[in-house]
């Protein structure tokens, strides 16, 4: 298992939810870590402020990773403020939970833009410096929705199942540079957007097997052992609850 004490990770979409878990735990694990967000940059300077306090390293940065110039200056200003991106973890996302005959083109857009071009974008600009250091970690957090079409609708199961996609290509692509690419896919997680939302489509969603909805912080652990582990590429780690299993 690699020791990733000192490694710079960027986690976008960091601010809430799942990526500010991942982002936290692999602080905890000893890395340096980038907190993107778009808006909310009080919830930002949280996370920034719970990973100073574990002794890491950490600073917050703002940043549409649908936009190409934007994505790209992300991993710059990430490796200005902390060093090289050795661990890059694709969260940003968005979700709009929609019957079919209300998704117009603009969502649809605006969907594959984050979720999907969103990660190929920041992966593109964060995989060179990778390859200097013959050792990088890529992960996307993809959806159990990829698998099952989930209950959002077919503009977010397509980013999601692109993701996977994604992650396949460039583990077959770069495993010689020592770079790992892998896929988590979570079902039904307790955050903030979760708790908050009232939609019908997602209310839905059946109960998993196991009786309860997934943490953040079970999703976390993932990330992190994946991380350390320079020998599982090319996967799609199910977290789900037993919803699906593939």
């Amino acid at each position: 298992m690699d020791d990733i004490t000192g490694k710079v990770a960027l986690v976008t979409g960091g601010s809430r939810g799942i990526g500010r878990a991942i982002a936290v735990a692999l602080a905890r694990a000893g890395a340096d870590v980038a907190v993107n967000y778009v808006a909310s940059r009080r919830d930002a300077d949280a996370a920034v402020a719970e990973i100073q306090a574990l002794g890491r390293r950490a600073v917050a940065l703002g940043a549409d990773v649908g936009q190409p110039e934007q994505a790209s200056a992300l991993v710059g200003a990430a490796e200005r403020a902390l060093g090289p991106v050795g661990i890059l973890v694709n969260s940003a996302g968005v979700g709009y939970a929609l019957a079919i005959e209300d998704i117009t083109p603009e969502i649809w857009n605006r969907t594959l833009a984050i979720n999907l071009t969103g990660s190929f974008l920041v992966t593109q600009a964060a995989v060179p410096a990778m390859r200097r250091a013959r050792w990088g970690r890529i992960m996307a957090i993809s959806s159990v929705a990829a698998q099952t079409g989930g209950v959002i609708g077919p503009h977010y199961a397509a980013s999601k199942a692109g993701q996977i996609g994604l992650m396949h290509s460039y583990a077959r692509r770069l495993a010689g540079d020592g770079i790992t690419a892998n896929a988590i896919a979570p079902g039904r997680i307790d955050t903030d957007i979760v708790r908050q939302d009232t939609s019908a489509l997602r209310a839905t969603a059946p109960a998993p097997p196991v009786g309860r909805i997934g943490t953040a912080d079970e999703v976390a652990a993932v990330a992190v052992m994946l991380a350390h582990n320079g020998y599982i590429t090319g996967q799609t780690i199910n977290i789900n609850g037993g919803v699906h299993s593939s």
